[in-house]
């Protein structure tokens, strides 16, 4: 058969493209993708450039508990493909639910403690799908100022009157709250990640509640930079604080074996509620066999995992003291991400090039991932690297720290 011709595309189209792409690289904003030949974890074989760099440390994953290649998650997911195939060919209602997808989902919700809860592709689509079948133009929904793009564009989706509070700002919610209570609205949703992730910083559940509690308000909590680790038997930031939120939502996709995923947790009504109407479910195949059974077996190494939480926070307190150490400019906090501020962008890619020459792979941050003269590395500690791993990784920050500049 002859080649497809290709549709013409207007070249002034293109030209424009060219040219966003060309300021993006000037500013120092481009986004460039290594190849990892390895499984993830927290030494990994990196192909860059034609080289490959064997047994780099890992600083950037979201692999908290080193799940992502346990040997009880990859036997869970083959022993599914064998019994239940590989895939669904089919969005849940039609004839994509097995009874393993039930089980999950019940699971889920016994481990967050709510009603039910509903799988969705992953967490962006559960976020993407929340908002707009439980909030009509007669509501309110009050959105923390740091919240994940999801959550964001979730928000948009939806005709609910739209508020932003400042991040962790509580006197500046209760303000937001007046507004939608004079504004007449006839039911309030705040919405909040339990960890903002570009920072590390826990939200402030137990006031957000106390104030939602007191106008009368829901309380939705992004709890994906949590789940597994936060809390007892890492049941989450809500959790680790005591309070209840109305709804959660969360992933697959990090520190419960980090394939792909997402979920609402919540009352059975909105759970019911959100079959019906939530579009991303509607219209997305099922999660395939092999990740529902993972997600299971990632489930019972979470819950008998407080040994792997220990040593996650043993990390995380090791690393952030050896940076602080060496003089680095750090955010306050005792959660795992740990970033090291740099302000320009340039700067933040420079010196992850440099690290990753070193032997470290970490990346970049920068606008609009973070707000302009905000860039960062942001690291990220893994229950398995072990005290040599963290060593050397310290090693290799003071090298390229002096090396660009960024250290005297």
């Amino acid at each position: 058969m002859p080649n497809p011709v290709p549709n013409p595309v207007p070249s002034p189209f293109l030209n424009h493209i060219t040219q966003t792409l060309a300021q993006i690289d000037a500013d120092g904003l481009m986004k460039r993708e290594r190849m990892i030949t390895s499984p993830q974890a927290g030494r990994i074989s990196v192909n860059h450039e034609g080289v490959t760099h064997e047994r780099v440390v890992n600083l950037c994953a979201n692999n908290y508990l080193g799940l992502a290649d346990h040997p009880a998650l990859i036997a869970a997911a083959k022993g599914a493909m064998d019994d239940l195939g590989y895939g669904m060919a089919s969005v849940r209602f039609i004839c994509g639910t097995q009874d393993l997808h039930r089980q999950l989902e019940a699971r889920l919700a016994r481990f967050l403690g709510h009603d039910d809860s509903i799988l969705f592709a992953a967490c962006f689509d559960a976020n993407g799908g929340l908002f707009e079948p439980l909030l009509g133009a007669e509501d309110a929904v009050i959105s923390d100022s740091l919240n994940h793009a999801s959550i964001i564009d979730g928000i948009r989706l939806c005709k609910a009157r739209r508020y932003r509070f400042a991040n962790s700002d509580m006197a500046d919610l209760r303000t937001q709250l007046e507004a939608a209570r004079a504004d007449g609205a006839r039911f309030i949703m705040i919405a909040t990640d339990g960890v903002f992730s570009m920072d590390g910083y826990l939200a402030r559940l137990p006031e957000i509640r106390a104030l939602a509690d007191e106008f009368g308000a829901l309380l939705m909590v992004d709890d994906c930079h949590a789940t597994g680790f936060m809390g007892p038997q890492g049941r989450g930031t809500p959790a680790h604080f005591g309070v209840q939120a109305d709804v959660m939502t969360g992933t697959l996709g990090k520190a419960l074996g980090g394939a792909l995923g997402g979920y609402i947790a919540g009352p059975q009504p909105m759970i019911d509620l959100l079959r019906q109407r939530a579009r991303p479910y509607l219209f997305s195949n099922a999660l395939p066999p092999a990740i529902v059974a993972a997600g299971l077996a990632a489930l019972d190494l979470v819950e008998a995992g407080d040994d792997l939480r220990a040593q996650l926070f043993e990390n995380a307190a090791y690393w952030r003291a050896g940076l602080a150490d060496a003089g680095f400019g750090l955010l306050d906090g005792a959660h795992p991400i740990i970033p090291v501020m740099l302000g320009d962008a340039k700067l933040a890619q420079a010196m992850a090039a440099d690290l990753f020459q070193r032997g470290v792979y970490v990346a970049g941050f920068f606008f609009p991932v973070v707000p302009k003269g905000a860039a960062r590395i942001r690291t990220q500690m893994n229950a398995k690297l072990t005290r040599d791993d963290l060593n050397f990784a310290l090693d290799a920050f003071k090298a390229a720290g002096k090396a660009t500049g960024v250290l005297k």
